[in-house]
């Protein structure tokens, strides 16, 4: 199995695409255990800040299993929510939870720096841990911006690089030893698990994916820590 590179790099969407295509029928209960399900509440904040501005169109990038997806179209649903990603296997899952859930909701498979929208499309746009798997972040933020129309609002979910303090080196403990030890063994996939948290370590820290945002056409940003920095809510407005 090939592990992608933790940073950005030409060649790193596919790999990206197929290692997620082999977790995805355990990736969802791995969150969850992995995160002690507090990534629902991380995700439930992003919520309501995308749907703060009443959006009628809103598209969530790097979907997944679609988690966010539905969360979002649960709680606005008169809002047209579509989804995209490039790994179809966590599409299919996706899809087989919009079903049970009786939803409309579109999963479409498509590359986040080449989306297959217009200009100005959507009103709200969200990612959710996915932005540090792109092979160009900087190149990703200008397409999201492009798809939004003026005025609309961006929301980031990303976990931080841990911080240099105790708090972090017992994260980045958890990260490099019990991730891809309990991963690795539910998923039999070592190598994605010990990705995962080594490309969290590469990332960007909040405050440069703050600059990011806003060097892509988005005035005002801001971020919030949460649960003590393990993860960041970033919105930005489309300038």
């Amino acid at each position: 199995m090939t592990t992608p590179p933790p940073g950005q790099a030409p060649d790193k969407g596919p790999v990206v695409a197929a290692m997620f295509d082999r977790i995805a029928p355990r990736y969802d209960r791995l969150n969850r255990l992995l995160s002690g399900g507090v990534d629902t509440a991380w995700r439930r904040e992003a919520v309501r800040e995308a749907l703060a501005d009443d959006p009628v169109r809103v598209l969530d990038v790097a979907t997944g299993t679609a988690d966010l997806a539905l969360m979002l179209k649960r709680a606005r649903p008169q809002a047209d929510v579509v989804g995209v990603d490039f790994a179809e296997a966590m599409l299919a899952v996706g899809r087989t939870k919009v079903r049970r859930a009786g939803l409309e909701l579109p999963l479409l498979y498509a590359d986040a720096l080449a989306l297959p929208f217009e200009d100005g499309r959507f009103d709200a746009l969200t990612v959710a841990y996915g932005l540090r798997n792109f092979a160009d972040v900087e190149a990703g933020l200008r397409e999201m911006r492009r798809v939004l129309r003026t005025g609309g609002r961006v929301v980031v979910l990303e976990f931080p690089p841990p911080p240099a303090n105790l708090a972090g080196r017992a994260l980045r403990w958890y990260g490099r030893t019990v991730m891809p030890i309990i991963g690795g063994w539910l998923s039999g996939d070592r190598t994605a698990y010990a990705y995962l948290p080594a490309s969290t370590e590469a990332f960007l820290d909040p405050d440069e994916l703050t600059r990011a945002l806003a060097l892509a056409g988005f005035d005002p940003v801001r971020h919030r820590l949460q649960s003590f920095g393990v993860s960041a809510v970033h919105i930005g407005v489309a300038a």
